[in-house]
């Protein structure tokens, strides 16, 4: 399981920022190709809501659960940063592979799409291994490759999980020149106006160290986050990650990877307590 909180935070002298130093205000698109959004939701086809079994997905009907926990308690402190700053679009990253990045990104999706009113977009920029279209069980194409080649409309590229405010843009078809595509003046239209639809656009990434895909997409959002870990990740991978990017604006780090008895062992006393004291 994992455990979500932040660490390692960049420096805020203000103190002001929980989650770490300030970013760069909401963009307009100020250039590009124009981008018309009239009528999205209504076009996106809802497709049935069957996650993998293997996904590790927090359940909603399960409230109780410590992951459920954790990534809640992450979704209070960016919601509540969000009062503070305009922020409505993130990337989460890694410094290396395999330290769940992706895990991360769905369970903080399905988390902001749990609340009522509260469109979330989890969007899989991952050209190079994209993972969101298998723990969703839905098709990687059309995606997000397609549009940005032309080959789809937005609206296409979409799907919204039934009975939820999750909708899902996954990775599309594959493409032999990813850093390329998101270059395109496309894309950066294209996140700069998502955010009037969806409260949050989450964008999974390549890790930082093995792609420049990152550092670019980084640059186009208000945030990232950056998925440590534990006892895998170095503090020289973190200290060369943070120091690859083009910008200052990573709202904190997610420490991901506990031992389950960690977690079990203080969730478990508290909704123990709690019950014994309600029924």
């Amino acid at each position: 399981m994992s455990r979500v909180h932040d660490a390692l935070r960049r420096s805020d002298p203000s103190g002001m920022n929980p989650l770490g130093p300030s970013v760069p205000p909401v963009r307009g698109a100020q250039s590009g190709p124009a981008l018309d959004l009239t009528g999205l939701l209504d076009k996106i086809e809802t497709v049935p809501y069957t996650p993998s079994p293997e996904a590790s997905l927090i359940d909603s009907a399960r409230p109780a659960d410590p992951p459920a926990e954790e990534f809640r308690s992450l979704r209070t402190r960016l919601n509540h940063l969000q009062t503070l700053q305009p922020i409505h679009s993130i990337v989460v990253t890694s410094a290396s592979p395999a330290e769940g990045k992706s895990f991360t990104a769905a369970n903080l999706a399905l988390a902001q799409s749990h609340l009522e009113g509260n469109p979330t977009l989890l969007c899989d920029f991952d050209f190079r291994r994209p993972v969101v279209h298998n723990l969703f069980q839905i098709p990687r194409s059309p995606g997000a490759t397609d549009f940005l080649q032309g080959k789809a409309q937005l609206h296409e590229v979409i799907r919204r999980l039934e009975g939820t405010n999750l909708y899902i843009m996954p990775a599309g078809e594959a493409v032999l020149n990813p850093l390329e595509l998101m270059n395109l003046a496309e894309l950066k239209t294209m996140i700069d106006r998502l955010p009037s639809i969806f409260n949050w656009v989450i964008l999974d990434s390549p890790p930082l160290l093995f792609a420049a895909d990152a550092n670019l997409l980084s640059t186009l959002v208000h945030g990232l986050l950056l998925v440590v870990r534990m006892g895998s990740t170095t503090i020289d991978a973190v200290t060369r990650a943070m120091g690859s990017l083009c910008q200052n604006n990573i709202l904190g780090i997610v420490v991901n990877g506990a031992q389950k008895s960690e977690l079990y062992s203080k969730y478990t006393y508290y909704h123990s307590y709690y019950y014994s004291k309600t029924e």
